[in-house]
This record gives structure tokens, sequence and C-alpha cells, in this order.
């Protein structure tokens, strides 16, 4: 064989190696890029279910270690145990506005196919943030009285489903459509002051008793009501009153709030999200795990 052949077989040879290798990573990026979807669809739900675990076990416990050592465990159960094979299972906990924890899941993935032209792993993330606890007086205790007209004897909602709610400017609510402001009975209602509790800038601290009056002691509409809780307490659940036919109080039941209209219908729009409960209705705020301020409508739920 001639120089001049044997030149072109050592630049087939180069081209043929080059060749492989972007052949090689084309399907490594398919292949194993794939599978690093699905490891971190796993490594998510795993993150969930950990912030899930970690919230509802401080709400019970009160002890950071002790969530934080069930958000581990959580995880590892789904297969990602902290501090093994380059796993980290982090979690932080905050306190300021019930109880949240936040879980972040690392993994390394272990590429098949791209280990080979010099990628061996590459790090997959997760997060995932639980709320555990009870609405305080802020968001918590809704400042307007449903009848117990709107419940069947078994105390299930009839309005399961997006509803309008409006008032007819009486102390207490005239029809199964209708609702009134409250105060819980803790004297003359005003605008300005239901107003404080919807933006939590006042705390009520009061347990409201069976038969005890919670209706107005003012006949009223408080227009200017609607804007703000349409700003403040749209989108969540909350803790709500239920009065008999004489504005006495006989029970609660959680509300979720869609939006509220502060134009000329005046209206609040959202659902029962519980049947109604036979019990006493407490109203406070305090530190998480301090006293019990979820008025018992227990929340647990991932908010990202």
């Amino acid at each position: 064989m001639n120089r001049a052949a044997r030149r072109e077989d050592g630049q087939i040879l180069v081209i043929f190696a080059v060749a492989l290798i972007a052949l090689l990573g084309i399907a490594g990026l398919a292949l194993d890029g794939g599978s690093t979807f699905a490891q971190r669809r796993d490594q998510q739900s795993a993150a969930d279910l950990a912030a899930l675990a970690a919230a509802n076990d401080y709400l019970i416990s009160g002890s950071s270690a002790q969530a934080i050592a069930r958000a581990r465990t959580i995880a590892a159960s789904n297969g990602y145990t902290h501090g093994s094979g380059g796993t980290a299972v982090d979690v932080a906990i905050a306190t300021t506005n019930g109880i949240e924890v936040t879980v972040g899941v690392g993994a390394l993935h272990r590429n098949a196919i791209l280990g080979v032209v010099g990628m061996p792993t590459w790090a997959v993330s997760t997060r995932a943030s639980a709320q555990a606890g009870f609405p305080d007086t802020a968001h918590g205790a809704a400042p307007f009285i449903f009848p117990v007209s709107m419940f069947g004897n078994d105390g299930t909602p009839m309005y399961q489903t997006p509803t309008d709610f409006g008032e007819t400017n009486g102390d207490i609510p005239t029809s199964n459509l209708d609702f009134a402001w409250t105060n819980f009975g803790t004297g003359n209602l005003n605008s300005t002051e239901v107003d404080q509790i919807i933006k939590g800038d006042i705390t009520i601290d009061k347990t409201v008793e069976f038969g005890e009056y919670i209706g107005q002691a003012n006949n009223g509409n408080h227009t200017t009501l609607y804007q703000d809780v349409n700003t403040y307490m749209s989108g969540y659940e909350f803790p709500a009153a239920i009065v008999d036919g004489n504005g006495n109080f006989v029970g609660w039941t959680t509300f979720h709030v869609i939006s509220a209209d502060p134009g000329s219908s005046k209206h609040i729009r959202g659902y029962f999200l519980s049947s109604f409960e036979s019990s006493r209705l407490s109203i406070t705020t305090c530190a998480a795990n301090d006293c019990p301020r979820y008025m018992g409508s227990y929340v647990l739920k991932l908010t990202n």
C-alpha cells in the first residue's frame, strides 16, 4: 500500500471516530434525556409527598427536627435517600403564615450512553412546598355568616359548586342565597372593623358558643367590603359561621371564596367545601402550635 492510500485510510478512521462520537451523543441525548425526564417525574412525586408529610408532622408535633426527619424518611421510601449516592434532601420550615415546608430533592442521573463520551452523570433537582394548619384570623375567620337552611338534615351543603351569595341589608341572612356580615358578637358592627378583620389589622380572640347571637346590630350593606374580600380572600378557604333563623350561632363550615363583586350586584361568589359541623367555633390567633388556630378547618395542601 502506498503512502497516499495509507493517509486516506487514516483520514477515514478519524472521520469514522468523530461520526461515531456524534452518533453516540445524539443517541445518548435521546435515551438518557428520556430517562432523566422519568427520574424527574418520580423525584418530584417524592418531593411532593415528603413536603406534605413534613408539614403535617410539624403541625402535630411542633418539632422541626421531627418534621425534617419525616421528610427524609418519606423521600427515602420513594427511592431518594439523603446522603446516599450524591442524593440530598433539603428541608426548610417557615411558620410566618401557617406552617409551610419546602423540600428540595437533588440526585444524580446515571447516564447509560453519554458516559461513554465522558458524561457519566448529571444533576436533577426538584422542589415542592406544602402548607398545613388552620388559617388564623387575618385570612381565616370569614367575617360573614350563612343560614343553617343551606344545609340538609345530614349537614350536607346545598351549594358545592360556584354560586353567587348576596345580602339583603339585614342583620342576619334572610334566604338560602343570602349572607350577613359579622364581627362574631364582639360589639356593634361597622364597615371599618370588618375591613380590619379581612385585612388582619385587628384580632378577634373569642370562642363563639351555641345559641350566641352573632348577627349585625345595625342593618347595613357595607358595600366597601366587597373589594377587600375580592383582594384578600379570593382563592382561599375559610371557616364560616352558621346561624339559625334568629342569627344565633349553631355551628360552622368551610367556605371557598372565588371572588367578590363590589359593583351593583354586590355578591360573594364561592362554594362550600365541608358539611355543617355542630360544634363551637374558637376564633383566635397565635404562633404555630401554641393554640388551636384553625377553628376546626384542617388545611394540608401543596402550594408549589
